[in-house]
């Protein structure tokens, strides 16, 4: 009886050691992942605010002045240059 007793504990602490390694792989695994996603969220963090600050200077008025007036060759408005047109009297 004393040598089955011994064999059940045995194997029980076999498969106690067995589940402890298995825990700590998937602690160790999980670990890893969460630095993985962290290290993630901080660079969506990053570009984030790349994109606002991006979009704060891309739509400054001076900046579009500069673009129409460099590429599109446009010219500001001025009063001599505005015409007035008049619905003619029916």
């Amino acid at each position: 009886m004393s040598g089955k007793l011994n064999a059940v504990l045995a194997l029980a602490l076999v498969g106690c050691a067995l589940s402890v390694v298995n825990a700590r792989y998937q602690a160790r695994h999980l670990l890893i992942e969460l630095e993985r996603l962290q290290q993630q969220s901080r660079q969506l963090e990053i570009d984030w605010a790349q994109l606002q600050l991006d979009q704060s200077t891309l739509g400054k008025n001076d900046r579009i002045e500069q673009i129409a007036r460099a590429n599109l060759n446009m010219a500001p408005l001025t009063p001599a240059r505005t015409q007035y047109l008049t619905e003619g009297a029916k």
